[in-house]
């Protein structure tokens, strides 16, 4: 490595792109170790080695990583800045020492709060489906989601791995955002839609839609199941309204 950052006139960022070329099936040091290597020669006259540990820093090391372990399966949502300070270990320990074990970060997801009586129900629907089983090619599907110009974004999931700050952007356009409200059915196998609202979904959108324009798209599926279909809505609060029930009976 000193050899190619004399060979690049001292330069860390071109002896790191002569190392990957000289040496794709390695993997290529940093602009700091090109530097730190040449800082130590000219210093002490000797490329760094690795310092031989005693037997007293093996057995801390060994002493730090069970703690940390053990912190960890104790309280395994808490933050490596807290370990770290709670345990007197680095943070860089930390890590090394999770990623080690195979310890990942996984993030928490968003699920429905169950209501009392939830389970009675579900129950119910479980077993009026096992009673009918041939109510399942008649049920219609059905649910609406939000598109924006943004999409779905998680800015945690967004990053770029590079051995300097690339500076990278995200345009964004909050200024002059749009949203349409998209619905989409399944019955038997078979797509209904999409359906594109033009405005908000409200109850009188909801109820013009299953009367003007529902009919139209699902001229394909078979009048015998059109007959005997069970239409499926989520809690959304137009699906509730007093003129949409009125129409669903």
């Amino acid at each position: 490595m000193h050899f190619v950052y004399g060979f690049c006139d001292g330069s860390a960022l071109a002896a790191v792109e002569e190392y990957r070329r000289l040496y794709p099936d390695r993997r290529t040091p940093s602009r700091r170790v090109y530097t730190r290597i040449h800082q130590t020669f000219r210093d002490t006259g000797c490329l760094p080695s690795v310092a031989v540990r005693s037997e007293k820093e093996v057995i801390g090391t060994i002493d730090t990583r069970q703690n940390i372990l053990h912190v960890v399966q104790r309280s395994p949502r808490l933050s490596t800045r807290r370990m770290d300070s709670g345990i007197r270990a680095s943070g860089m320990q930390v890590w090394r020492t999770l990623r080690v074990e195979d310890f990942y970060l996984y993030h928490d997801q968003t699920v429905q709060h169950p209501e009392p009586g939830d389970d009675a129900q579900l129950m119910d629907f479980c077993q009026w489906i096992q009673a009918h089983p041939e109510l399942l090619g008649v049920i219609l599907s059905t649910d609406e989601a939000s598109f924006t110009r943004e999409g779905v974004n998680n800015s945690r999931n967004v990053h770029t791995w590079s051995q300097y700050n690339p500076h990278e952007t995200r345009v964004t356009n909050f200024q002059r955002r749009f949203s349409v409200n998209v619905w989409c059915g399944v019955v038997d196998n078979r797509l209904i839609g999409p359906f594109v609202f033009e405005n908000n979904l409200t109850g009188n959108t909801c109820e013009a839609f299953l009367r003007n324009e529902l009919q139209g798209l699902w001229e394909d599926i078979p009048l015998m199941v059109r007959s005997q279909m069970y239409f499926q809505h989520d809690g959304a609060p137009p699906h509730y309204t007093r003129h949409v029930r009125d129409y669903l009976n």
